[in-house]
């Protein structure tokens, strides 16, 4: 379709207008991330802080779900799309200034890549001694053809960078590789990547080109099998990335190929957003919430020991209270879920409120002042703080599920 030029500019205008208010919105106090650095000496010892410490063993405090972000601009080899740079595709140029704010890499003119990775340090410097963050790499969208898609992909973070990063601050990050299943090197990139030390393999199928379902995926899950190497999968709606896969390929039905292949699966999110076609009816089943499915997974004795989920983005503004409350009370999942941040998502003021929570009777009312001024300095701190001290029915979450190292340490369990 051909566009008249008067059409062409009116829509270069909207969006150079909308890219501006994107701007605009990151200059409201309230919405943006102050980047403070240390705690400041009464939030630092305020016994609530020490309460959420207490019963945990920082040394396998291992948070699971963290994001290594940038723009590309040092040697990271880190590539994001045209739509997240250019004020014409406003939601994804938002996102991108939403993210960096969070990261505390916005106001870096040509060392965006590093400061972020600067930041980490500085948030890990807060935590307790021991605790580390499992760093996501983030593979390309490919096509059915097992084709590397670099222009339909919204981000890229290399395996390289992502062990690199890792291996230079051992005592704060592990690593966590991203593979495409439909490489025809697939198998040779994940033995490799196992012997550079990665814990777990990360996709979000819908962006990255992923049928979970898909026989294409089984050499991969074989692999995954042997190694018996985890795969933390996104489940659920996705709002966040874009990519060239289909929406229903997040259905954690579509999951169950990978556990009948013997492969440990982490659901990230609990599949807590969303609904999908309960496929278990058949193609044309009805569409129920993406929860639902997850939790009728999670019932199934097959997968007891298999099926696991991460508890990263449970506490969005955009997730049911009756998800969280679920989550938390049913105890007989606690000894399958595992402490994730989705770091920098808690950087994002907006996104979280624990005035909110405790209005849900989910939070004591005195712990959120405390809650949101340690969010101002360490969001990391915040959220596992945050996840500590919920409640639901007098029901908390057991120190069991803050100390992922048990679960991707597979020294601990030869040790055992």
């Amino acid at each position: 379709m051909t566009l008249s030029r008067s059409r062409r500019n009116f829509l270069i205008a909207g969006g150079l207008l909308a890219g501006g208010a994107a701007i605009g919105a990151l200059s409201r106090p309230w919405l943006i991330n102050p980047c403070l650095a240390a705690l400041p000496a009464d939030l630092g010892e305020h016994p609530l802080l020490k309460r959420v410490w207490a019963g945990v063993d920082p040394a396998m405090v291992w948070d699971c779900h963290v994001h290594l972000a940038g723009v590309g601009d040092g040697s990271s080899g880190i590539a994001i799309s045209q739509d997240m740079l250019s004020p014409l595709s406003p939601m994804q140029y938002l996102q991108r200034l939403f993210y960096l704010n969070a990261g505390c890499a916005h106001d870096a003119p040509d060392r965006v890549d590093q400061s972020y990775v600067e930041r980490l340090h500085n948030l890990m410097e807060g935590m307790a001694p021991g605790a580390k963050l499992m760093l996501f790499a983030f593979e390309h969208a490919h096509d059915d053809t097992g084709r590397a898609r670099p222009e339909a992909s919204a981000f890229f973070v290399p395996n390289e960078y992502a062990r690199r990063v890792a291996a230079e601050s051992p005592e704060w990050f592990e690593w966590v590789c991203s593979i495409h299943p439909y490489r025809a090197d697939c198998v040779d990139a994940l033995d490799a990547a196992v012997a550079q030390g990665a814990r777990a393999v990360k996709w979000l199928p819908p962006a990255m080109g992923i049928d979970p379902a898909s026989q294409r995926c089984d050499r991969f899950y074989a692999a995954l099998a042997q190694h018996q190497l985890p795969l933390i999968s996104h489940a659920g709606e996705e709002k966040a990335v874009h990519g060239i896969g289909e929406a229903s390929w997040g259905n954690p039905l579509r999951l169950r190929r990978a556990l009948d292949a013997g492969v440990r699966v982490v659901m990230a999110h609990c599949a807590s957003m969303g609904d999908d076609v309960d496929l278990d009816q058949g193609s044309e089943g009805p569409r129920v919430r993406s929860f639902d499915l997850f939790a009728r997974m999670m019932a199934e004795p097959a997968y007891r020991d298999r099926l696991y989920a991460d508890i990263s983005a449970i506490i969005l503004r955009n997730r049911e209270v009756s998800v969280i409350r679920q989550i938390v009370e049913t105890t007989e999942w606690h000894g399958r879920l595992l402490f994730g941040s989705d770091y920098p998502l808690p950087g994002i003021l907006p996104l979280i409120s624990p005035a909110t929570m405790a209005d849900e009777g989910l939070l004591d009312e005195a712990a959120v002042p405390v809650l949101e001024g340690v969010r101002e300095h360490n969001p990391i701190l915040f959220d596992f703080a945050l996840k500590r001290l919920l409640v639901s029915d007098g029901v908390r979450l057991p120190a069991s599920v803050f100390e992922t190292r048990r679960f991707f340490d597979s020294s601990l369990a030869r040790a055992a």
